[in-house]
C-alpha cells in the first residue's frame, strides 16, 4: 500500500469518484489508499460538493510550506500524553475543525472547541488556550463567548480564581436543548404571521405548514435529548458502581 502525501494525480482521481458519486471507501481502493486517507482529504478541503483537485493540492503544498517556514521559530510541540502520536493528534484536529467549520462554526471557533474536546481534562484557561491555537486573547475570548452563548461550552472559576473554559458530557444536551428553544421561537414566529397574512391564503398555508413541522422536529430534539441523556447517565453510573464494588 503506498503511503506518504497524495500526489496531484491522485487528488484528480479522488475528485472524479466524488463527482462519479463514489464512496470515500471505494475512491480508496481504487488508490490503494486507507479510507481514512480519503476522507481527512475530502474534509479538510472543502467536503464532497465543493471539492476541487487543483485547489486541494495548491492548499496542501501552502499547509506544508507554512509549517516548515514556522517549525524554526515556533514553540516546541505540546507533549502528549498515555503515549500518543503528535502527528496522528495533530491531523485529526485538522479534521474535526474542518468537519465542525462545514457544521456552519467560524475556523476559529472550531479551533477552539477542539481544542477543548481533545484535552483529557475538558478544559483550558484562556492563556493555555491561546498557546495551543497561537492567536491573540481577544480571538480566543470571542470564540467562547460565541460557544457559550450556544451552549457549547461553559465557564467557572478555578482554585487559583482563573476562569476555566468547559465541555463535559452534560454540553451537547445544554446545545441541543438551546437549539430545541431556538427552533420553538422560529416556530412560533411563523405561525404568528398566519394571522397577519390571513388564514386560507397561501403564503399563511406555507407559515402553517413550516410552523408545524418545526414544531415537531423541536419536540423530537427534546425528547431524544431527554432519552439519551438519561440512558447515557445511567450507563455511567452503573459502570463506575460495578468499578467500585469489583
Amino acid at each position: 500500500m503506498p503511503g506518504g502525501r497524495l500526489t496531484q494525480q491522485e487528488r484528480r482521481q479522488i475528485a472524479s469518484g466524488l463527482a462519479d458519486g463514489l464512496a470515500y471507501a471505494e475512491i480508496a481502493r481504487g488508490l490503494d489508499r486507507p479510507t481514512s486517507t480519503v476522507t481527512r482529504e475530502v474534509t479538510r478541503n472543502g467536503g464532497p460538493t465543493a471539492y476541487r483537485a487543483e485547489l486541494a493540492h495548491r492548499a496542501t503544498e501552502h499547509r506544508a510550506h507554512r509549517r516548515r517556514a514556522a517549525a524554526p521559530r515556533g514553540p516546541e510541540a505540546l507533549p502528549q500524553a498515555h503515549g500518543r502520536d503528535a502527528e496522528a493528534v495533530r491531523e485529526y484536529e485538522e479534521v474535526f475543525t474542518a468537519v465542525l467549520v462545514q457544521s456552519g462554526l467560524t475556523r476559529m471557533m472550531a479551533r477552539v472547541l477542539v481544542c477543548l474536546y481533545t484535552t483529557d481534562e475538558g478544559s483550558l484557561t484562556a492563556s493555555e488556550l491561546v498557546q495551543r491555537v497561537q492567536v491573540s486573547p481577544a480571538s480566543i475570548s470571542k470564540a467562547i463567548a460565541f460557544l457559550e452563548s450556544q451552549g457549547l461550552v461553559r465557564r467557572e472559576r478555578d482554585e487559583r480564581r482563573r476562569e476555566r473554559y468547559i465541555v463535559d458530557d452534560d454540553v451537547w444536551y445544554q446545545s441541543m436543548m438551546a437549539s430545541a428553544r431556538g427552533t420553538a421561537q422560529f416556530a412560533e414566529t411563523a405561525r404568528q404571521g398566519v394571522g397577519i397574512l390571513g388564514p386560507g391564503t397561501p403564503a399563511a398555508a406555507r407559515l402553517e405548514n413550516i410552523s408545524r413541522f418545526v414544531d415537531f422536529v423541536s419536540e423530537s430534539i427534546v425528547r431524544a435529548a431527554e432519552q439519551a441523556r438519561e440512558v447515557l447517565h445511567t450507563k455511567v453510573e452503573a459502570t463506575s458502581d460495578g468499578a467500585e464494588s469489583g
